[in-house]
Parts: C-alpha cells; structure tokens; sequence
C-alpha cells in the first residue's frame, strides 16, 4: 500500500515540487454518511496541525454534508477517506518497463450528449441559470499494475497536481484513485488562499503557428471569456464567506495554459482568511469548486443530478494533502493543497472510471463542446495501452534515407510525448544495425520505447510496381486531428480500421476527415494534379507530416492546397508519397472519372 504525490508548487512554479511517497499510514480516517464528514475534516487538521502529514480525497457527493441545498447522487463509495501518516517517504518514483492497459468498453454516447446539450440550453434560455458543467463516464477494465498506469498518465498529463493514492484492500474491492489534474481547487497557508479556476479550452495546433493561433483565439473568444468569468465571480462569491473584508483579488484572468493535448484558460482568486477558519470552513465555502459545477451552483448541481445517471465519485471532488506549515513569520500551522481531480482515473480492482465533461453556457453549440470531450479525453487514451515512437527509413546499400529528417520528427514526437531523449543512443542503434545490415535494400523500423530506449528492426525492401491503386474510405477518418495521426506511432488501430482488404489488389486507402477534406492514405501522404499543378493537403486537414512529403516541398514538386471531396472530379492525376517509397504513380478506383492516369499529365 504505497501512495504518491506529485504536485507542482501553485504560487512559484520554478520552486522544487511536492514530491514524496506514502507507505502504511498510521490510522485511517473515512466518512461514509454526510454527518460525518466535517468531523473527518477537523481530524485531519488536529493531526497536521500536530505534525502529520494527511493525503487523501473528498467525492463529489460529499458537497450536502457543507450545504443541504446542494444535490447529489448517492455516493458510491466513502464520501471523504484520508490516510494519516507520521512523515512523508522519498519519491521512489514509478516502475520501469511496467505495462497496463485499459481497454474502455462504455464510452459517452452522442445522441445522449445532444438531448442534454438541449435540456442545458433551454434551462438558460429560462433563466434558471448560467453555466452547467454537464459530464459522462467511461467506463473499462485494466489489465495490469494500477502504479503501471499512473506512470503513464503522468506521461500522457505532465505536471500539475500529480497523486496516486492507494486506499488499500483486496485485489478485487482494492480502491485506487490516480489523478493527474492540471487544475488547482486551493492552496491555503497561513491566513493565505489561493484558488485557480480552469475554464476556456482550445485543442492544440498540428503546426507552431496553428497553436499560437487557437492560444489566442482561445483568450480573445467571447464564449470562453465569459465562461471563465461567471465561475471567477463565483469563486469570489465563495471566497467572501471565509475572507477578511476586502481582501478577495483577482490578480491573474485570462491566463492560457500548455498541456499536451489542450490549451486551458485559468484565472486566480486570492484572499486572506478570517482568525479562526478551519479547514471545514474552506471546504463548506468552495467545495464542489465551481469550475465543475457552474453557475449558480445550487441550480447547477440540480440540473447535473437530473442529467447524469449516476454519482461522479471522486472525479470533480477534491484529491490533496494537508500538511504543517510554518508561516515566514514563524507561527506553526497548516498548508492544505488540493486539486480538482479532473483528468483522474479511479480504479476499484480492476474496473477502471473516468470523468469527462465541459462547461455549457449560452450559445454553445454542441459539435464544438464535443470535440471538446474529445480533445480532453485524448490524455486517458494515450495513457490506456503502451506504445513506441516510430520512423520508418529506406536503407539502401548502407546508406539510411533522410537519417536526419526521420530523427528530427522522432524528436519532436519525443518531446511531445514525454519520451526521454537520447540522440546518441540513437545514433549508436542505427550505426550498429548499418554495420550489419551493409548490402541491399531494408525497410528499417526505428522504435523509441516511453524510457528512452531505441531498437531497430529490418525486413527486405521489394521494389514496388507503379501505378499504385487507391481507393476511397467509405466514411470520414474521425481520428485525422489525434495525436496519433500528427505523430508516428505504434499505435495504429485507427488506421488499420481503414486498411485495405488483403487481395483486393488495393495499395492503400484515401482517407478524408469530417469536413470532407482529403487527408493522407493509411501509410502515406497523397499529391493530386488539380488545375495543372500538383498539390498536397496542408497540416491542418489532419495528416502525418511525412518526410516523403516535407522533401516534395522543398524541391517545389508540390504546393499545400485543401482538396475537398466535391474536388475530386478535378483531379487528373495522383500519386502517393512515403519516405521510403519515394513518390509513386497512383490511379484512384471506383470514383474518379479519371481513374486511368492521364498520359500526359506532368510527372511531377
């Protein structure tokens, strides 16, 4: 029974983190019925404030045990649970080479998600309220080690408010709460409060400028802004029950914050506590944190009740540590930090949950607040089975193929994914496979695990007869804006959803993405001859940015250019693109009336 904890420092970022281990605690302390909840908060303030160190947790139902008004489902398991330990252990850090995956068997359904959209928008149209943060669960299994899988979340989701707590039991009761929130519920030391709400979020770019422009599109949006500030002025509201008068500020608005799969708006909230608040008191005023409510929070958590079928446990609850504190001035005290556990997992033996929602305003349209579920559901995707880094290379006669352009995009996956990175480890891997593999021609994998360790693989390269065939998916590529697609991986299950069927004599599948543009094929990228002139679909569509490709750039072969579905009467000639290929001719069958390649179309 080990726990650990891993959070940033909120109020100076370049200071050390929070980081220790927990082992068996001395006692452990549990609310099962709403009355005894802030009870179980006095207790873990009476042994911090004597010198013990508290980690653990409050569910999302325990919110009727400060405020009767507050509705909630039934709790499914404790309603608060703290472990009480005499001192922290070092970091020990997570297991290497340890594998888990979670395979999600109950995903959110759309046409669920679209009746409540309706429901939320009505009840503002109404006036009942402002804002709902409307959410669903997924629900899977895990096949491995729950310690496995937190490493790899804190991969998928580096930083934050980082804590894996083991609440112990039998293998198949054992509860496991494993959160990697970027979002701060509060900090408190000394008469000292610190709150930082997360509301506004944009998916990444594919490009560096794409991304500086959803950044600033995300701090200039109406929508976003005003979203942010309704649960600001909430939180002030909130802060006032517990702070000295005029002492609540809002120093910082509108701040836009990197993860690795969004970009996320957050604004801080700050006041001095009145003489005497306990950590009670700043539960009643704050607890749930609006930020995964809405606004007015009474109506909202109504409204989230009549919405979603069950409890949300301790997702959109609060996981944190309380701990002593000595004040600058030298008064002993507390410091309690907590964070609003989204991005969090709870595992009870093998069944594995996890929480994902967004907040509805006015005017949202409910296409966009679903790509946003999407876009936040992409860290437990990418945490939920292992998988390499990859680049594939054409060795010929012991010469490897645009070496430094395969390496250069491996390592912009690497720091992408957290991979660590060593070139020269990299470079020794290749050198030896070159040595051996001297004569011929080789498609060699090149495979970079989540430790940083390279290995190559090798099969004999046959030429390939020109013209390729190609024929069109049959319905829109969802995946083309993942990270999985940006990025080459071993992950491929979403492409070879798409492959071709063996023996239809099909080289590859033209895929297109849910606004009907042409994307890439299944393993490589694409030209069309449109108007004379040869063109390849922009990064933007949603495409692997292929060294095949990036080199028909440079060289002029061809330009960027969106190619539609509604275009492709126009095309005259295709051809497909790969590193390892080279560019080769290509008929598209069963659709295109130019579907044999037009003689005297350009080459290139």
């Amino acid at each position: 029974m080990t726990s650990l904890i891993d959070f940033t420092d909120p109020r100076d970022s370049s200071a050390p983190r929070l980081r220790h281990a927990f082992g068996q605690p001395r006692a452990i302390l549990a609310a099962h019925s709403l009355d005894k909840v802030r009870p179980l908060l006095d207790a873990v303030e009476a042994a911090a404030r004597a010198g013990a160190w508290a980690l653990g947790y409050l569910r999302y139902e325990a919110a009727p045990a400060f405020d009767a008004a507050l509705s909630a489902h039934a709790a499914d398991g404790p309603l608060a649970w703290f472990a009480i330990h005499d001192a922290p252990l070092p970091w020990n850090g997570e297991p290497e080479g340890g594998a888990a995956v979670v395979d999600w068997h109950t995903l959110p359904e759309r046409t669920a998600f679209d009746a409540a959209h309706s429901r939320i928008q009505q009840a503002i149209a109404d006036g009942v309220l402002y804002q709902v943060n409307h959410t669903a669960q997924l629900r899977g299994r895990l096949a491995g080690d729950g310690r496995a899988l937190f490493a790899a979340l804190r991969r998928a989701q580096p930083g934050g408010y980082a804590a894996h707590i083991d609440c112990g039991g039998s293998d198949e009761d054992r509860v496991q709460v494993l959160s990697v929130s970027p979002e701060l519920f509060f900090d408190w030391r000394g008469d000292e409060i610190l709150t930082r709400p997360m509301k506004g979020t944009a998916p990444r770019g594919a490009t560096p400028d794409e991304d500086a422009a959803l950044a600033a599109g995300l701090r200039a949006s109406p929508k976003e802004r005003a979203e942010n500030v309704m649960i600001v002025d909430l939180l002030r509201n909130d802060l006032s029950r517990i702070a000295e008068p005029h002492s609540v500020r809002v120093p910082a608005l509108f701040h836009t914050q990197a993860l690795p799969t969004v970009w996320q708006m957050t604004s801080d909230v700050v006041a001095r506590t009145r003489t005497g608040t306990r950590l009670a008191d700043v539960f009643a005023a704050l607890f749930p944190c609006g930020s995964v409510t809405g606004a007015p929070k009474v109506e909202a958590m109504h409204m989230i009740r009549a919405l979603e079928d069950g409890p949300r446990g301790v997702y959109c609850g609060a996981v944190g540590v309380v701990r002593p504190h000595v004040s600058p001035d030298g008064r002993h005290g507390i410091a309690a930090t907590f964070n609003v556990p989204i991005r969090s997992i709870e595992l009870k033996g093998s069944d594995a949950r996890c929480g994902i929602g967004s907040g509805i305003v006015w005017g949202a349209g409910a296409r966009d607040e679903w790509a946003e579920w999407a876009a936040k559901r992409a860290f437990v995707e990418r945490a939920s089975a292992p998988f390499d880094l990859l680049e594939t290379l054409g060795l010929h006669d012991g010469e490897l193929r645009h070496r430094s352009e395969h390496l250069a995009r491996m390592r912009t996956a690497a720091a992408h994914f957290g991979h660590p990175w060593d070139e020269s480890r990299i470079d020794a891997c290749l050198d030896e496979f070159v040595r051996t593999h001297g004569q011929g021609a080789w498609r060699v994998r090149l495979l970079l695990n989540a430790q940083g360790a390279p290995r190559a693989e090798a099969a004999a390269l046959a030429p390939t007869p020109e013209p390729v065939l190609l024929a069109l998916a049959d319905r829109p590529f969802l995946q083309a804006h993942s990270e999985f697609s940006r990025h080459k991986t071993t992950r491929r299950a979403h492409y070879a959803a798409f492959a071709p069927a063996a023996g239809s004599g099909v080289f590859d599948t033209v895929l297109y993405n849910e606004a009907g543009e042409i994307t890439e094929s299944t393993f490589g990228n694409l030209a069309m001859l449109i108007d004379g002139r040869w063109v390849t679909p922009p990064l933007a569509c949603g495409l692997l940015p292929g060294v095949g490709r990036a080199v028909a750039l440079h060289e002029g072969r061809v330009v960027e250019a969106v190619v539609r579905m509604q275009d492709l009467p126009r095309v005259q000639a295709w051809a497909f693109i790969n590193s390892l290929r080279g560019w080769l001719k290509a008929q598209l069958v069963g659709h295109n009336p130019f579907s044999t390649q037009d003689k005297d179309a350009p080459a290139c």
